[in-house]
């Protein structure tokens, strides 16, 4: 895959995509090595993982117990975004630990000019309603955790932050919900976001006619470039007749779902550690 130029683009891209997880109740932390983003109540992912990873192989040990002692202390399951050709000590470390590489790599792509010519109509997509959160929420979440998400997406659309938009929308297929997404603007960059498709709308323009949707018509009005990161196969084939081009690719270690993470037994309890300061 032939990737274009523009450092620049994909470091915005990255900044714009953890904008979008803080925005909605998640967690952005720079460590000495590596970027960490996490969501302590959705454990998706999408929402979890390390990224812009550059530590030597000397200080590799230390890296990984910060970094994982700052997930498994909330019980969730990172993900670690590895460039092409990795340095060899972080693979052998993250295949150390149980990590190993997703089937699919992670492509970045950006928009790059209209969508090709003779291009078949697609479903109908439109903007969500307020009354359709829940209904956008399920989408990606279970019943435990779709409160949180429901709620977040209400405050962020109906209260955004200065130089921020957040639109979901959904594709109707049949009168039927079939797919969603969320459309994020931070300044000048919106991400695509959270793209999903129904498994039984799978294969008949869903996913497609929500990518045209929003390059054409432009939810986050104030966007000057879109974004959209994508593992599917499918994506690679459809996506450049929509007008996006790739811009990096990002090979992702997960642990695979067999993995145990054993919770050592609490210790006895003790004073607080930390105390706030007293005045004089």
């Amino acid at each position: 895959m032939a990737t274009a130029p523009g450092p620049p683009v994909t470091a915005e891209a990255l900044r714009a995509e953890r904008r979008f997880v803080v925005a909605l109740g998640g967690f952005a932390l720079e460590i000495s090595g590596a970027g960490l983003v996490w969501h302590e109540r959705i454990p998706s992912p999408r929402f979890n993982f390390v990224e812009e990873i550059d530590v030597g192989p000397e200080r590799l040990t230390a890296f990984f117990e910060r970094a994982l002692d700052h997930y498994f202390q909330r019980a969730i399951r990172p993900t670690f975004r590895l460039p092409p050709d990795p340095p060899e000590h972080l693979v052998r470390g993250l295949r150390g630990l149980g990590f190993r590489p997703e089937p699919a790599p992670l492509d970045l792509w950006r928009e790059a000019g209209r969508a090709a010519e003779g291009l078949p109509v697609g479903p109908e997509v439109r903007v969500a309603s307020r009354d359709e959160t829940e209904l956008v929420a399920s989408f990606w979440t279970g019943e435990r955790e779709r409160p949180e998400l429901r709620s977040a997406i209400d405050i962020v659309r109906a209260h955004p932050n200065p130089n921020e938009e957040l639109v979901p929308l959904i594709v109707l297929l049949d009168d039927r919900p079939a797919s969603a997404a969320l459309v994020y603007r931070a300044g000048p960059t919106a991400g695509i976001h959270l793209l999903t498709t129904r498994p039984d709308a799978r294969g008949r323009g869903c996913a497609s006619a929500l990518v045209e949707f929003t390059l054409r018509e432009r939810p986050c009005r104030a966007a000057r470039q879109h974004v959209l990161l994508s593992s599917s196969p499918e994506a690679s084939r459809r996506l450049p007749d929509l007008g996006l081009q790739p811009v990096a690719r990002f090979t992702t270690y997960a642990l695979p779902p067999d993995a145990q993470l054993p919770t050592p037994p609490v210790g006895p309890p003790s004073p607080p550690r930390w105390r706030p300061p007293r005045p004089t």
